[in-house]
């Protein structure tokens, strides 16, 4: 896979070359990684809802043909965007989110912070009382028997003691993907107060410095790749 590093970025050129390169790539075209940063953007989902953008202000919110609802890209953010056959990989969407989410994961586990996953709420979480705590959430995805945690406890994810600190989106055209991962590692967080995050009222957002993990940009878009050129092969 071809790693791009494109340094900070437009939000809507970026996306329209991840348009133009996924429609015009071949069985042959190999896979691609592009690591940016964007200025101030909202981005909206195929799923998204008016209601969820509360105030924008100045910053612009931009429709989108990625999965998911309202989120917002700055300064201080890591946007990991696979450009890849999936087919020719080997694996279906459902698998693809697992892989992107397991590369999160990996790269906090990096700087010693336990990423986790919420039922129904697809993205990465961390434990805002203890960020490296390897306790199990309760409303992890998983199974006892044939019937999933996320009925047992109720239909809703549940943030309680929660902050988001990695979101997903992702399009997938003729079995190839692009869009991706946005992974929080030192921004303004203000933004976010002027959206529901991901569709949920009151879903707090974190980045590492506020957990206390203080990296550079680079170094934690250079774990990330590497992360992800790992958990996404075929």
């Amino acid at each position: 896979m071809k790693v791009t590093n494109l340094g900070q970025v437009d939000y809507l050129p970026t996306y329209a070359a991840m348009q133009a390169f996924t429609a015009a790539r071949t069985a042959e075209t190999p896979d691609e990684l592009w690591l940016c940063e964007h200025a101030p953007v909202f981005t909206q989902g195929l799923g998204g809802k008016a209601e969820h953008v509360l105030n924008p202000g100045g910053i612009p919110v931009v429709p989108t043909n990625r999965g998911g609802q309202i989120t917002y890209h700055g300064p201080g953010q890591v946007v990991a965007y696979p450009l890849l056959d999936l087919k020719r990989r080997g694996y279906f969407v459902k698998e693809y989110v697992y892989r992107l989410e397991e590369a999160v994961i990996r790269t906090l586990l990096h700087f010693g912070v336990t990423g986790h996953r919420v039922a129904g709420a697809p993205g990465i979480y961390v434990r805002l009382d203890d960020p490296a705590s390897h306790l199990v959430l309760a409303q992890r995805p998983s199974k006892l028997g044939s019937e999933p945690v996320a009925k047992r406890i109720g239909s809703d994810p549940k943030f309680e003691g929660l902050g988001k600190i990695a979101a997903l989106g992702i399009k997938v055209s003729r079995n190839c993907c692009y869009h991706g991962v946005a992974f929080n590692v030192a921004m303004d967080l203000e933004p976010y107060s002027r959206i529901n995050p991901c569709g949920y009222a009151g879903l707090q957002t974190v980045d590492l410095s506020t957990i206390g993990v203080f990296v550079a940009w680079q170094e934690a878009a250079d774990v990330l790749s590497q992360k992800l050129v790992t958990y996404l092969a075929p």
